[in-house]
């Protein structure tokens, strides 16, 4: 009763829409077996992070409604979040609280990446602490995980704000992207 008396963000189809096209990107092969994510809970979460991260960054750009839309898909990743960790078992007692950390954990990674934007050291650094989590994330993995992030950003930019206000975004495949 209570999830019909609510009242519907109207950002929230596209906002879904947008996120489920980021876990979609964030789930190809290229990323676990080329570049050595750590095909893991924490290494997918942490690639779900960096393509939500685009978008919001990117939406984030605009004028209004762009940061709402940012904030709906910013909510519909922690509604998910929260599903799946049910799902996957997770007592209610603990959800909440394993949700606020993974919660900390995109805002902290957020931040670090915009911070780091503009020095390609620094964002190297940035994907191989939280992609790798201070294991050697292999021969250029980081440095090529820059340019897939930095060419995706770059691809995001030249959608319509209206198509992704629809909920309709775009991604390259990371293997062209990395070109």
């Amino acid at each position: 009763m209570a999830g019909f008396l609510r009242r519907r963000n109207k950002f929230e189809r596209p906002a879904f829409q947008l996120y489920g096209a980021a876990v979609a990107a964030a789930r190809d092969p290229y990323l676990y077996a080329t570049l050595g994510v750590p095909d893991t809970l924490d290494g997918r979460f942490d690639a779900i992070a960096l393509y939500v991260y685009l978008i919001v960054r990117r939406l984030d750009m605009e004028a209004d409604p762009g940061p709402a839309l940012a904030q709906a898909i910013f909510d519909a990743m922690f509604l998910d979040m929260d599903i799946n960790l049910r799902e996957m078992g997770v007592g209610d007692l603990s959800v909440g609280k394993r949700n606020r950390a993974m919660w900390e954990a995109f805002h902290g990674r957020s931040a670090a990446y915009a911070a780091a934007w503009n020095d390609t050291a620094a964002l190297q650094a940035a994907f191989a602490r939280n992609f790798w989590r201070g294991a050697d994330p292999g021969a250029g993995s980081a440095a090529e995980l820059v340019r897939i992030a930095r060419a995706q950003s770059g691809y995001l930019a030249d959608q319509d704000i209206q198509a992704l206000l629809r909920g309709e975004v775009q991604f390259r495949p990371p293997m062209e992207a990395a070109r």
